[in-house]
């Protein structure tokens, strides 16, 4: 049983001992530069390659491309999110393979190869991912961090660069990871930092996250995975309805319960809502919905908005504030190293 106490957030030896957790998170904005940089030579061969029947990505973030292209794109995108590849992909399509899932992105790699296709692969280029996938199909993005959001911003250039998707700025991309850093800095007053106030909104509560547009609800998964691994409690991000259901069947607030006592009561959810300013008509109710349950219920709401930049801008800035806010909350609860 761990209990939050918040003024670890403003410890200089707690914070000192999470430096190397928290310096991971301040540096994603450099790891983008640097993938970016080692990939402008293979980038650039792109630009004389016809465009091809279809798209089919696979490995992290694959979710993620299909998000950003499936509204520009002019030939069908796919992220497949199966071992080996549909039986109609060939040599007239495109495969995108993000490394890092070990044995299955191998066999990816080798069945693209076998069948033809134009190979694009982000890895290590002394990997035997690099090797497995070699052909003279193959373009070899050189991924060294293990970021799956870097390489994502790599392949959204690549796919830029081949006419199927919207410019992609990595420095501008980077720029805003900075300022998310920044601002959730170990040294910046918890009055001021975002990531700190959503780990005291979440410091006793069950993680709700939602996020009405498509990039927003890719975060809100992305989120609850990190504060569930953070917290060691149950967190869920789904629909707009089936989160709704939850907040009704909540425990009402106990305002004679003591904090410090285990088991006086049931614990409550949170509710975080991102927002990233592409909510359509429907996800604008729905938010709406939300909100409106969360307060008649007592039930505290946290908000990651940003709604400036390109939607890859946004959606990094929430998603790296949320990464920051799981952490703060991992080190309130004294789950980091002493």
């Amino acid at each position: 049983m761990f209990d939050f106490d918040d003024s670890r957030l403003e410890d200089p030896e707690v914070l000192a001992a999470a430096a190397p957790l928290l310096m991971n998170l301040a540096s994603s904005g450099a790891r983008v530069r640097r993938e970016a940089a080692m990939a402008e030579a293979p980038l650039a061969a792109l630009d004389d390659v016809d465009r091809p029947r279809a798209v089919i990505a696979y490995g992290p973030e694959a979710r993620l491309l299909r998000a950003v292209l499936e509204p520009v794109c002019p030939v069908p995108f796919v992220a497949w999110p199966a071992l080996g590849l549909p039986g109609w992909v060939g040599p007239l399509d495109i495969v995108l393979l993000i490394g890092r899932r070990g044995p299955e992105s191998m066999a990816v790699a080798h069945e693209a190869v076998r069948r033809g296709c134009r190979l694009i692969v982000a890895c290590p280029p002394d990997s035997p991912l690099a090797e497995r996938s070699a052909s003279r199909s193959t373009t070899l993005l050189p991924v060294n961090t293990g970021d799956p959001l870097a390489a994502a911003v790599v392949f959204l250039v690549a796919l830029h660069r081949l006419g199927l998707g919207p410019s992609t700025n990595p420095e501008a991309i980077a720029a805003a990871m900075d300022g998310v850093a920044e601002r959730c800095a170990a040294r910046t007053d918890v009055s001021v930092n975002p990531a700190k106030t959503m780990a005291l909104d979440l410091a006793d509560a069950s993680p709700l996250v939602w996020g009405g547009s498509v990039l927003a609800a890719r975060a809100s998964r992305r989120i609850v995975e990190a504060l569930r691994l953070a917290s060691g409690r149950i967190g869920l991000a789904a629909d707009a309805s089936d989160l709704r259901s939850l907040l009704h069947q909540a425990p009402p607030r106990d305002p004679f319960a003591d904090p410090f006592e285990e088991g006086t009561q049931e614990r409550r959810p949170g509710l975080v809502l991102i927002d990233d300013g592409q909510d359509d008509a429907a996800a604008a109710e729905a938010r709406l919905r939300l909100e409106r349950t969360a307060q008649a219920a007592d039930i505290r709401i946290t908000r990651l908005e940003h709604f400036e930049d390109s939607v890859v801008e946004r959606y990094a800035t929430v998603l790296l504030t949320g990464l920051f806010s799981a952490a703060y909350l991992q080190i309130g609860l004294g789950r980091t190293a002493p």
